[in-house]
């Protein structure tokens, strides 16, 4: 057999044992990522006397009440909280959304003036963070605190992504912007009616990115507005993580059910939107993310 004939190992079929492995690694990955979703969501559907019985974590509940989310929905604090992020995250995304496509397009195109300046300007921001009392008084200089705004415009453009868009217009065909120009078109015009059709996948992505980073944002929360514009992360964090009481924030006569149901209550309403709208966008990632980074 010829050494041009001999195909690299990776490149053979794989053998039985090979087979057997892969499907058991797979199968062993499965269990561990399902197995917190699956005890959280039996948690949250457990009475108080199976919470107890199990030592406080329930994988397979034998008689399940959606006592836990009547007291949620009810209303209170994390009624509120819901209600605030689906908020902050879409009018969050659409702004971040349309100012790194704004901000992207520009720095794409040749001749801009300050162009180089801004790229490195915003890239600089990658390696560097500014620090969380610098921010904290530019954010009290604008008169942002205590408002929905400081939640969102101290996060508005993520470098990320900028370079990621940027990448992604620099590499599309020339002969489109030329052919654009030719024809009168203008930036805006070229923007909206060749540069964003074309840009549906890596739109796509980091629309995504921003509405997870909005969605799970408790940080700038904590620091710039009171507990009466908290969002869910915050409520999360607050009653959740720092095992705070849900009994006195959540209007409901039903004291019957456990506060760690109502806390396991409170995480799966948090995933859930998450977890509903990721199916949707997962096949644009790959030709997304990697065709805006692969050049530029």
């Amino acid at each position: 057999m010829r050494a041009a004939d001999v195909r690299p190992k990776w490149m053979e079929p794989p053998t039985r044992i090979g087979l057997a492995a892969k499907v058991l690694a797979l199968a062993a990955i499965a269990v561990l990522v399902l197995y917190p979703f699956v005890a959280v969501l039996s948690t949250s559907l457990s009475s108080e006397a199976e919470i107890s019985r199990h030592g406080g974590l329930v994988l397979f509940p034998t008689s399940p009440t959606l006592d836990a989310y009547r007291v949620i929905f009810a209303g209170g604090v994390v009624t509120s909280a819901l209600v605030r992020s689906i908020l902050i995250t879409a009018v969050g995304t659409a702004c971040s959304l349309a100012a790194t496509v704004g901000m992207a397009y520009g720095l794409s195109r040749r001749g801009v003036v300050g162009g180089r300046f801004f790229l490195l300007v915003a890239l600089f921001t990658m390696l560097f963070s500014p620090g969380v009392i610098p921010n904290f008084l530019v954010v009290k200089q604008l008169g942002l605190l205590d408002t929905y705004a400081a939640l969102v415009l101290p996060t508005l453009i993520s470098a990320f992504n900028l370079v990621v868009l940027r990448s992604f217009f620099m590499n599309l065909p020339t002969e489109l912007y030329e052919a654009a120009r030719i024809d009168g078109a203008g930036d805006f015009r070229v923007l909206l009616r060749i540069v964003l059709p074309l840009s549906k996948s890596v739109l796509a992505v980091v629309a995504l990115f921003y509405a997870v980073g909005y969605w799970n944002a408790f940080f700038n929360a904590m620091l710039y507005v009171n507990d009466d514009k908290w969002p869910l992360a915050m409520v999360l964090r607050q009653f959740v993580l720092q095992g705070q009481s849900l009994n006195d924030t959540v209007s409901s006569s039903e004291t019957s059910v456990p506060a760690q149901a109502i806390q396991m209550a409170v995480v799966v309403v948090s995933l859930v939107p998450i977890l509903v709208v990721y199916p949707f966008l997962q096949r644009y990632f790959t030709k997304g993310v990697l065709t805006g980074a692969v050049k530029g």
